[in-house]
């Protein structure tokens, strides 16, 4: 199910629909069936070129964003243990890099060095291992703990959960490590885009929770002409809010039916 779901999220992304879409179409065309044909094809391209305009996926992604507020590490509540998500870097890799790889969420573990240094609490929990899809050998937690160590965060204030592949598993191996060490209150921290998902799951699990958001990006541009010329980096973070917004419907879905 693990890889069914990671195969589903990249087809219905706008690049994956497009790939879907136009050999039909064109199937469809060469069939005979012209107008079908040539409206799924003008479809696909059409809907590839909304999601790359930066003034669409800022308005998608400021949809998920703006949910949870930013707040300064010292106006937060103190709390058992700093919970801080994977997906921020990318651990080491024998013979091709030996030191962690940031990606575009690293604000994550910045920021949760900032609540630890602002005594928002004594323990961070790094959350997230590895995949089959991985490009390294080192678990995510593992990555995340050294570049925290540069940042100021002694080792003894470190607790790993290596296992996690998902959101979901997150959760539920983060909830196993709190009851091991008697954790009650977490601050969550991840990126804007992700925390209604992340916040949703970790809240089913029964974890009392505070919303410790991060890496905003849905910014508009100073100029506004920018906004309207396609960029494939654009195209990149639609994708993910579409993630985003179709895992909090499935997990919405599926806590409605039990």
């Amino acid at each position: 199910m693990f890889y069914l779901g990671k195969i589903f999220i990249h087809l219905t992304s706008p690049l994956g629909l497009c790939v879907l879409l136009v050999p039909v179409g064109l199937t469809l065309i060469l069939r005979g069936r012209r107008r079908v044909g040539c409206g799924l094809v003008t479809l696909a391209f059409g809907w590839l070129l909304v999601w790359s305009l930066p003034a669409a996926s800022v308005w998608l992604r400021a949809g998920l964003e703006q949910q949870t507020a930013l707040r300064a590490p010292a106006q937060y509540p103190v709390a058992d243990a700093i919970v801080v998500l994977g997906g921020v870097v990318e651990g080491a890799r024998k013979n091709w890099r030996d030191a962690p790889h940031l990606l575009a969420g690293a604000d994550r573990v910045w920021f949760g060095a900032q609540l630890y240094r602002a005594g928002r609490a004594p323990v961070l929990i790094f959350s997230g291992g590895n995949s089959d899809w991985s490009n390294a050998d080192e678990a995510e937690a593992d990555a995340m703990q050294k570049f925290a160590n540069d940042l100021g965060v002694p080792a003894s204030a470190v607790l790993m959960e290596n296992r996690s592949r998902n959101t979901q598993e997150n959760a539920q191996y983060t909830q196993q490590l709190m009851a091991e060490h008697h954790f009650k209150t977490i601050l969550l921290v991840t990126s804007a885009v992700h925390m209604p998902r992340a916040l949703a799951i970790f809240q089913g699990q029964g974890i009392a929770v505070t919303p410790a958001v991060t890496d905003f990006d849905a910014i508009p541009s100073r100029s506004a002409w920018l906004d309207w010329m396609p960029d494939a980096e654009t195209l990149d973070r639609s994708s993910k809010a579409f993630k985003e917004y179709f895992g909090l419907w499935v997990y919405r879905f599926k806590e409605s039916i039990r």
